[in-house]
């Protein structure tokens, strides 16, 4: 077996991983979408708040099509040796690692400009929506509970809001679940910290991991596109 033929079936049998993964994410996420239900029962309380959080049914159907294309352009490319659909899938691994390399850029230039507009989006909506929308009050009990946190920076941010003209206090979770109502005093005591900071301290500490894992994927990404050139620049001197 020559060295392009030996690339090219692994070109093939990678890429059809992806799209084998790629078309069970995406079905997965039909799942999700259609019988929601289900996947309650199945996985738990827990994933009623990560369904509320992020839209697991949109976002497992995106990954899943991203992925079916991917390994499909990948896949078929290498077999059928089209110049066409290896220069296609070359392009769509590189516009993905540009997105990643600048999502990478932008954490880590602007996290403060980061914070501040997710200041903006999120404190409204704890003002207007916590205590009057119960599944959004239910997501922000558990996060606060588990997280050991108050608020997205700390108890101000419930200053003005519709639970504190409601009950006259902040979340019990501001004064660390110690008292069933937290008054302004308390809260300002126990000083316990907004929910970004804390997301943000886990997030590095596990800094290691994380990038760790995303050089693993960068590389992958940067050799398949090395891959599919070198298959694609041979196919020439056939």
């Amino acid at each position: 077996m020559g060295c392009f033929t030996f690339i090219k079936v692994m070109m093939i049998l990678f890429n059809l991983a992806i799209f084998l993964g790629g078309g069970a994410l995406l079905g997965v996420g039909i799942w999700v979408k259609v019988d929601g239900q289900s996947f309650l029962n199945i996985f738990g309380t827990l994933s009623t708040s990560i369904l509320q959080v992020v839209n697991v049914a949109y976002l497992l159907i995106v990954i899943g099509a991203i992925l079916l294309v991917i390994g499909f352009l990948g896949c078929y490319g290498a077999q059928k040796e089209s110049k066409c659909l290896l220069i296609m899938f070359f392009s769509v691994v590189l516009i993905i690692f540009i997105v990643e390399v600048a999502a990478a850029v932008v954490a880590l230039v602007f996290t403060g400009l980061a914070e501040t507009l997710l200041t903006g989006l999120v404190t409204p909506l704890l003002k207007n929506k916590y205590g009057e929308d119960p599944a959004f009050t239910e997501i922000w009990n558990l996060t606060m509970s588990e997280v050991h946190c108050c608020g997205l920076n700390n108890y101000t941010d419930f200053d003005d809001s519709y639970f504190y003209k409601t009950h006259n206090s902040y979340p019990r979770q501001c004064c660390g679940d110690k008292v069933d109502i937290c008054n302004r005093t308390q809260a300002a005591e126990m000083a316990v910290t907004g929910c970004f900071p804390q997301i943000l301290q886990e997030i590095r500490t596990n800094a290691g991991v994380a990038g760790g894992v995303a050089a693993g994927i960068a590389a992958l990404e940067i050799a398949a596109m090395a891959v599919s050139m070198y298959l694609y620049c041979r196919l020439d001197e056939k």
